[in-house]
């Protein structure tokens, strides 16, 4: 009689344990996902040695046109707008990048929209000024292009950030491709871009690097 009551309780006590054990590696992965989410991106930035500088001085100020959807964020629809930024989006990336390049704003979203979700990325810091909605685009079969020419006439010092091929067709050479986001907390595209654009600013016609990388079709 002991016997079996010692081996319900022990069965018991297993079966406790499974669940205890199973609920701290719930508590533990959740945990785990909400640090991958917030996570912040980092890239230290180290002052410029006197021959970059020069160097830097030599060539113009290149202006780095971001895509909206899919690029920086996702944003979900049910009756109330409600933008998800891609990790790394907002503050540091579009911070960092500001102080390389002039950023722009091209979306071919309305602008009733794509104002608000550049407000939102801005957040009143006056980075995100020049925007350019769907009303600036070309619609040819279907899709919408973007003309980087309305943004400068200079393309040698224009870069596009965006997940639609279709959006740049008319530039291919000036084009960063970018995978589309819409959940994933890991992404880390915006981070493994860093290098390469700190590097980009110091070429005299972004063309001939970024020609490159669209040969070898890379998306990053």
């Amino acid at each position: 009689m002991m016997r079996t009551q010692c081996l319900l309780g022990l069965r018991t006590f297993v079966a406790f344990a499974a669940k205890l054990w199973s609920f701290c590696l719930y508590l533990l992965r959740r945990q785990v996902r909400t640090i991958i989410q917030y996570q912040t991106v980092r890239y230290d930035i180290l002052p410029l040695s006197p021959v970059s500088r020069n160097r830097l001085g030599q060539v113009k100020r290149k202006i780095l046109v971001l895509d909206l959807d899919e690029t920086l964020i996702h944003s979900h629809h049910d009756g109330v707008l409600r933008p998800t930024v891609r990790p790394g989006t907002p503050p540091d990336f579009i911070l960092k990048v500001s102080q390389w390049y002039e950023l722009v704003v091209f979306t071919a979203s309305m602008e009733i929209y794509g104002s608000a979700v550049a407000d939102k990325l801005d957040n009143s810091r006056s980075i995100l000024k020049r925007r350019y909605y769907r009303q600036h685009c070309t619609l040819e079969l279907g899709s919408y292009i973007k003309d980087l020419s309305v943004v400068h006439s200079d393309l040698s010092s224009i870069v596009i950030l965006d997940n639609s091929p279709g959006a740049y067709r008319s530039h291919p050479d000036n084009a960063i491709p970018i995978k589309s986001w819409f959940s994933d907390p890991s992404d880390t595209a915006l981070l493994n871009l860093l290098p390469m654009l700190d590097a980009l600013r110091f070429t005299a016609d972004v063309r001939s690097v970024l020609s490159r990388n669209l040969h070898q079709h890379r998306l990053w």
